[in-house]
């Protein structure tokens, strides 16, 4: 009994050494990935001339919103901020829309032709267009200047398509064969039926494509030349290009190159602090379970 319970007892302390050697290592992760922010976070509050002193002083004396105030009279950053969200969000929508309904047949193993259409999409993860060809594409369909050539080329990506399909495959298929026993056709099968058992996968992935969206720009850069149609991302290049030729130039003023280096440090506090509020409302769906109210096999 006694050699039992020691065993018991060894058990119990590799458990509690694991638990904090697992708590210890988590804790250095999250902080070696929130110290950058909290850096620029700082600096963006902080006179230039205190930074000087001590670049690696998280402890602010002396606190000033100057730069922010700065940042949002740039003339651009409000429609920065609204082509942003017009683009993230009806890029999302349109996305999960197509997503959904291009998944839901293609995890159909017995589906005429499906392992030829897949394989179609699984070329495109390695080979593209490429620049050029893209470029001459949205002119011929006149959406230079407009929105949507942000939208339209990443609306569907393979990755997420493929993450889609396999996530339906693994649902139970008692679920869709009682529904179609009951009288149910596809469309309804798919939106009452195996939609709402993929809200997990579904907040995941939109999640993944809300934040891509946000931050991209390269596409931007080719097909808006129209500074008033920039996404917030542009905006931001600009600022921070700007305020280092303002540097260069105003070297050894330093009232006035106060501005130039807090304002970068602003301008991607304000870019990024959105973005990152969308993450706790989604984060209960990513423990969710694969099978909602699921039946067993």
């Amino acid at each position: 009994m006694a050699d039992k319970k020691l065993k018991l007892f060894k058990v119990s302390a590799d458990e509690v050494t694991l638990s904090f050697i697992a708590y210890v290592v988590s804790g250095l992760f999250a902080l070696i990935c929130v110290l950058p922010f909290i850096y620029v976070l700082v600096y963006s509050i902080i006179p230039y001339s205190e930074y000087l002193k001590n670049p690696f002083n998280l402890i602010p004396k002396n606190i000033t919103f100057e730069a922010y105030k700065m940042a949002m009279d740039y003339k651009y950053l409000w429609t920065g901020y609204k082509n942003t969200i017009f683009i993230a969000i009806v890029g999302t929508i349109c996305s999960l829309i197509l997503l959904v309904l291009t998944a839901y047949p293609l995890a159909k193993r017995d589906l005429k032709g499906q392992k030829f259409i897949m394989t179609l999409w699984i070329i495109t993860m390695f080979f593209s267009g490429g620049m050029i060809p893209n470029y001459l594409l949205i002119r011929s369909l006149g959406l230079l200047n407009n929105l949507w050539s942000v939208i339209l080329p990443g609306l569907l990506g393979a990755y997420n398509l493929i993450l889609m399909i396999n996530y339906i495959r693994g649902l139970p298929t008692s679920i869709e064969e009682a529904a179609l026993i009951e009288g149910a056709n596809d469309i309804q099968v798919l939106f009452r039926i195996i939609l709402p058992l993929c809200l997990p996968i579904i907040a995941t992935l939109g999640l993944f494509t809300v934040v891509g969206y946000w931050n991209s720009y390269f596409d931007a850069i080719i097909y808006l030349t129209k500074r008033e149609m920039w996404p917030l991302q542009l905006v931001l290049r600009e600022i921070v290009f700007e305020s280092a030729a303002n540097e260069m130039e105003l070297q050894g003023v330093e009232q006035r190159i106060i501005q130039p280096f807090t304002l970068k440090m602003a301008s991607i506090i304000i870019a990024t602090l959105p973005i990152m509020c969308v993450y706790p409302f989604l984060q209960k769906y990513f423990m969710a379970g694969l099978v909602l109210g699921g039946v067993k096999e």
